[in-house]
């Protein structure tokens, strides 16, 4: 795990089709910025207990991209989501009570909105949160100047560029999946980060 830690980030976001632009967004940067991306989707084991393949995934990265969101009520349940307040907590207790190595952890907390969490998850006061406005161009600079901060990486390009390459990125994408036989509107995860890996190499 030693070298692939330092590059891993965990990604913990809504996975539905309303969020999919910023999800896109999200997972491009990581990858632009030079580290791979990582979240529930990449594998579907049903061998494997859910909460069990989250540890497992959130222990094998140092960074993990957090947003908080979907905290809306379900309109068929009545009840709030709290996948992903469940998953930053135990991103937080292993950078907390794990050993030197988890103790490296860090993360990024989104919302949709500045300090709208205090409302919902007031232990987070005090924390520093980042609003994305539901703007994945936002969200390509706030996932940028962070990996760029806690990195400390001086190699990440900048967020003009970046911005700029992942707007001609999504120019090609419908002609990627074609070449590939893959359907665009059903992309999985890996499908989707194999096509970003490939575009990014190719594109210099």
């Amino acid at each position: 795990m030693g070298r692939s830690y330092a590059t891993n980030v965990f990604v913990n976001c809504p996975f539905d089709r309303q969020y999919r632009a910023l999800f896109e967004a999200i997972v491009f940067t990581v990858f632009d910025c030079g580290f791979r991306a990582r979240c529930a989707l990449e594998l579907d084991d049903s061998s494997e207990v859910r909460i069990a393949k989250l540890i497992r995934i959130i222990r094998e990265c140092r960074f993990g991209i957090h947003d908080l969101s979907r905290t809306k009520l379900d309109p068929f349940t009545d009840l709030p989501r709290f996948n992903m307040p469940l998953e930053l907590g135990i991103f937080l207790a292993a950078k907390a009570f794990g050993d030197k190595q988890q103790s490296k952890k860090v993360a990024l907390i989104l919302d949709r909105k500045p300090y709208r969490y205090r409302k919902f998850i007031s232990d987070m006061s005090g924390q520093d949160i980042r609003a994305h406005r539901n703007d994945p161009e936002q969200a390509v600079f706030t996932v940028r100047n962070w990996l760029r901060d806690s990195s400390g990486r001086h190699t990440i390009p900048g967020g003009d560029v970046i911005q700029h390459r992942y707007k001609a990125f999504r120019i090609d994408l419908p002609k990627l999946c074609t070449e590939l036989h893959l359907d665009r509107n059903a992309l999985t995860f890996n499908d989707y980060a194999v096509i970003v890996s490939r575009w990014l190499d190719s594109s210099g």
